[in-house]
């Protein structure tokens, strides 16, 4: 019984060093796909952020100027007792500002992202 299953491992041949590097190279383009296939869904999610970002400025610059007659500066719309923002948007993607006449813009474009 011992001597058939020493006589069966010797018979059985593994896999050589080129089917192997085969392999490894197929896995290495295979990665490289799903990496930039990643990066794609990152960039429509910053972008997507962005447009958001602008409209919740948008709609509290609005919703301001309604209760109060004027436009908003910047610390009129996060401070003191009348808050109409949580916190300022800020991403290291883009910038949101607020200009004069509550003017809402955002560098660079939400499209370009």
């Amino acid at each position: 019984m011992l001597n058939r299953i020493r006589e069966a491992r010797r018979n059985q041949a593994g896999f050589t060093l080129i089917e192997l590097l085969i392999v490894i190279v197929i896995l290495g383009v295979l990665s490289g796909i799903v990496v930039f296939a990643v990066q794609g869904i990152q960039d429509r999610g910053y972008a997507a952020a962005c447009k958001s970002d602008v409209k919740s400025v948008e709609v509290a610059v609005e919703a301001y100027y309604a209760k109060n007659g004027t436009w908003p500066a910047q610390a009129d719309l996060t401070g003191g007792t009348s808050q109409f923002l949580r916190s300022w948007p800020t991403s290291t993607k883009y910038a949101v500002t607020l200009g004069s006449g509550g003017a809402v813009t955002v560098a660079p474009a939400c499209d370009t992202l």
